[in-house]
C-alpha cells in the first residue's frame, strides 16, 4: 500500500489521507497519533529562549539527536520509570510531521514540506545521560518515551510562529510558551535538517521544549497540548495524556553502564538546584563534601551474616545489660514503639536529619529530590534508616510510599522519633518500623528534610552511620560497630547462663546460691558448658 505522497506503508501501519478522509487501514496502536510509523524522529537539543536562559547557555546554531520510532506511544498510555532510577523528566513539545520529502530546501519554502503539527512529550531519563554523551540513545530512546498526538493539525493553515505548547502535571500548568519564543524558527530547523539528510514523508521533528520541564514520579499524569490560538477556529491537537508507572526490571551490570546521577543531573532534570532541593551555587563546595560523605556511607560493609544471626537470637534487654556493664548507658532510642512488636529489627544505620520547619527553608529544601528522598533511595540491603525528628510527633516523617521504597531496596527497617502517616498502610508493607506514633499531617507541617549520612540524634541517643541497631518489643538499642562482636557473644553467654539457672530452679533448687551463682554452682555450670 502507498500513502498519498507515494511512500510505502507496511501492513501494521495506517495510511493517512491529508484531504481529511481519515485512516484507511488498521494501525499499530502506538502510532495512532501519526499518519504512519515514522522512518526517523529528529529532536532539537535547545531551541526556546526560556529554556536556554534557564540552562544558562544559548546555542549559536541548532543541534540534534535521533530517537527510534519504537519509542513512539499514543495518548492515554503509560510510561515506565525503570527500577533504581529517579530522574524521569517530561518535555512538552511541538511535533512537526513531514508531508513530502525535503532535501536542500530554502528556509522560505521549508514550511510547505511540513504536512501536520501535533503535540509530543520528549521524555528522558537523566540517570542514563552520563555515557550517552549527548546522543540520548538510552536516556530518550526507551519504549514509550515519545508520546505523540492525539490529533493532527494541517500545517498549511497554521502560522509556524503562532503555535502554543502547554504542559500540565497532575492538572497543574507546568509549561507554556509559543513558537514566537524560539531561538531558531520552525522553518529554519526544517531547512537546516534538509541540508544534511532527506526528510521523508512521515518523519517527525521534535522542536524542543520551553522552560518548566521537570521530574515525574510514578502515579503522575502529564498532559501536553499544542494549539494555534491566533488561527481561525483555534485548532488544537487535544491533550496528549501519559501516566507514569514504576518499572520492576533493573539493569544488568554485566551488559553495560548502570544508571548514575549527580547534583548537576538533578538540577538539570528538575529545572534548577532549588527545585531539586539542592543548596545554592554558593554552597557547591559544601554540597560536594556531603556527596562524598554519602558515597562513603554507601560503601559501608554489610553486617556479617553470622553476627546478624546472633543478634536475632538475643533480646534487646540482654544487649542493653552488656553495654551498661561497659559504661554505655545512653544507647537506647527512647520514645519509639514498633508497628510489629513480634518482629525483630537488626541492621546497620543509615541516617537522615530533619530540622524544624521554616517556610523559606522548606521552599528551598523540602521539594524536589530532597534529603529524605535521597536517603530512602540510597538505603541498601540490611540497612536501617534512622530519622532525627527531634521527638516531634506533630507530623509524619514517612508514609507508605517511602516504606515501600525502603522495603524494595532490602532495608532492614526504619526508626524515627517522629510520627508516621498512613500507619495501617505502612504496617501492611511488612518492614519493621519504630516511631513515636501516628499523625495524619505531611512532613512540611513540622520538618524540613535537611541532610543525610551524618551523625544525628534520635530519641535522645546519638546515632552514626554504620552503627548497629537492634530492636524488639522492648525498644531499640544502638551498638557501636567496634563492640558488636564482643557484646553479642557476651549477651548470648548470659542468656545461656540464665536459661540454665531457670532450669535448675524448675527442678526444685532454691534460688539462693543460684542467682547469683556461688562457687559451687559456678563450677557445676562451667562443667556443663564444657560437656556441650
Amino acid at each position: 500500500m502507498m500513502t498519498s505522497e507515494g511512500a510505502p506503508v507496511s501492513s501494521d501501519e495506517q495510511a493517512y489521507d491529508p484531504a481529511g478522509h481519515g485512516p484507511s487501514v488498521r494501525q499499530d496502536p502506538r502510532f495512532a497519533g501519526l499518519p504512519c510509523r515514522p522512518g526517523k524522529i529528529v529532536a532539537v537539543h535547545l531551541s526556546y529562549a526560556s529554556r536556554a536562559d534557564q540552562r544558562g547557555r544559548r546555542p549559536e546554531a541548532p543541534s540534534y539527536f535521533l530517537k527510534p520510532s519504537s519509542s513512539v506511544a499514543a495518548t492515554q498510555g503509560t510510561v515506565e520509570r525503570p527500577a533504581a532510577t529517579e530522574l524521569l523528566a517530561f518535555e512538552g513539545e511541538v511535533a512537526l510531521v513531514i508531508g513530502r520529502p525535503a532535501r536542500h530546501v530554502t528556509e522560505e519554502d521549508a514550511w510547505s514540506y511540513v504536512g501536520w503539527v501535533t503535540a509530543a512529550n520528549d521524555l528522558g531519563l537523566y540517570d542514563l545521560r552520563a555515557n550517552d554523551k549527548g546522543s540520548n540513545a538510552r536516556s530518550k530512546g526507551r519504549d514509550g518515551y515519545t508520546p505523540v498526538g492525539p490529533e493532527l493539525l494541517d500545517a498549511s493553515t497554521i502560522d509556524p510562529a503562532g503555535l502554543r505548547v502547554r504542559t500540565w502535571v497532575n492538572g497543574e500548568l507546568a509549561q507554556e510558551d509559543t513558537t514566537a519564543g524560539l531561538i531558531f524558527s520552525l522553518p529554519q530547523i526544517v531547512a537546516d535538517l534538509a541540508q544534511h539528510l532527506t526528510l521523508e514523508t512521515g518523519d517527525v521533528i521534535l522542536t524542543g521544549t520551553p522552560a518548566g520541564s521537570s521530574v515525574l514520579a510514578p502515579g503522575d499524569v502529564v498532559e501536553v497540548e499544542v494549539d494555534a490560538p491566533t488561527a481561525e477556529g483555534s485548532p488544537t491537537s487535544g491533550r496528549l495524556v501519559t501516566t507514569v508507572v514504576q518499572g520492576e526490571i533493573g539493569f544488568d551490570p554485566g551488559l553495560g553502564s548502570l544508571p548514575a546521577v549527580d547534583d548537576t543531573q538533578r538540577a538539570e532534570a528538575w529545572g534548577s538546584r532549588e527545585a531539586a532541593g539542592l543548596p545554592g551555587e554558593d554552597a557547591a563546595a559544601d554540597d560536594a563534601a556531603a556527596d562524598d560523605a554519602a558515597q562513603e556511607g554507601a560503601a559501608r560493609p554489610a553486617l556479617d551474616p553470622e553476627v546478624r544471626d546472633k543478634l536475632l537470637r538475643v533480646p534487646v534487654a540482654g544487649l542493653s545489660q552488656q553495654l551498661r556493664q561497659r559504661g554505655l548507658d545512653n544507647v537506647t532510642i527512647d520514645g519509639v514503639r514498633p508497628l510489629h512488636p513480634g518482629a525483630k529489627l537488626v541492621g546497620v544505620a543509615r541516617t537522615l536529619r530533619f530540622v524544624p520547619n521554616r517556610e523559606d527553608l522548606f521552599r528551598s529544601h523540602g521539594g524536589g529530590y530532597n534529603a529524605q528522598k535521597r536517603a530512602f533511595d540510597a538505603v541498601g540491603e540490611g540497612e536501617v534508616i534512622v530519622i532525627e525528628a527531634r521527638g516531634e510527633s506533630g507530623s509524619g516523617t514517612l508514609g507508605d510510599i517511602l516504606a515501600i521504597r525502603a522495603h524494595a531496596n532490602g532495608a532492614a527497617g526504619i526508626v524515627t522519633d517522629g510520627g508516621v502517616r498512613d500507619l495501617d498502610a505502612v504496617a501492611a508493607v511488612g518492614i519493621p518500623v519504630y516511631s513515636s506514633g501516628a499523625h495524619p499531617a505531611v512532613l512540611g507541617r513540622r520538618h524540613v528534610p535537611w541532610d543525610h549520612d551524618l551523625t544525628i540524634a534520635c530519641g535522645g541517643t546519638t546515632v552514626q552511620p554504620g552503627d548497629v541497631l537492634v530492636g524488639d518489643a522492648d525498644g531499640v538499642i544502638v551498638i557501636p560497630p567496634g563492640l558488636v562482636h564482643e557484646i553479642v557473644d557476651a549477651a548470648l553467654a548470659k542468656e545461656s547462663e540464665d536459661a540454665w539457672i531457670a532450669e535448675r530452679v524448675a527442678e526444685g533448687h532454691p534460688v539462693d546460691g543460684l542467682f547469683p551463682m556461688n562457687a559451687e554452682w559456678r563450677a557445676r555450670y562451667d562443667a556443663w558448658r564444657q560437656e556441650r
